[in-house]
């Protein structure tokens, strides 16, 4: 069980790590932008590339932060049942989920996307655009990126849910446990 509580701290801290960074792209988006709406209103001019990378900044922010806005419990499920469920019922609703729904969905990702990215990197591709940014196979592969993370913290809600039914939930720092789901800002520190 200590393995178990291991591993997903572990995971956890490095979609912790990954938020962390990646989610600064979400500020480089809005000062490319920014710069592309000046440049377009107040000096009548345009920049490609510069819209290609506030696009694929933003697109690469949402896919990597995928596994942290899952380890922060950030993305939308129905509350309406999870919410007032005891600690037990979110376990096993969590445990089923990870592997009839969640894992299943990593697996075809990854496996449709994986050709794709491969194929995008033997010829480097680039934008569509002409005068587009180069570069276009590094974007695309954060859609593995997407899938491994996600699948990682997956597999650390698993871990985490049988901790909770073995009775082991202790094992857990508070801000991994049940108990405090809002509780999702912590210093690095607290996640290993």
């Amino acid at each position: 069980m200590q393995a178990l509580a291991v591993l997903v701290r572990l995971i956890s801290a490095i979609n912790w790590l990954v938020g962390q960074v990646l989610s600064w792209l979400a500020l480089a988006c809005v000062l490319v932008c920014f710069t592309v709406v000046v440049q377009r209103y107040a000096f009548s001019t345009s920049t490609l590339w510069m819209q290609d990378l506030y696009v694929w900044l933003g697109g690469a922010m949402f896919t990597g932060v995928a596994g942290f806005a899952l380890m922060r419990n950030d993305h939308v499920r129905v509350d309406v049942f999870y919410r007032p469920a005891s600690v037990r019922r979110k376990a096993i609703s969590d445990l089923i989920g990870v592997f009839l729904f969640l894992l299943p969905f990593v697996y075809v990702v990854w496996t449709y996307a994986f050709t794709a990215v491969a194929r995008s990197w033997g010829y480097h591709e680039g934008s569509a655009n002409i005068g587009g940014m180069p570069g276009l196979f590094i974007l695309k592969s954060f859609i593995l990126l997407f899938a491994v993370l996600v699948g990682l913290q997956g597999l650390a809600m698993a871990a985490r849910s049988i901790l909770v039914l073995a009775g082991k939930e202790d094992l857990l720092p508070a801000h991994l446990r049940y108990e405090n789901p809002d509780d999702n800002d912590h210093p690095a520190g607290e996640i290993a």
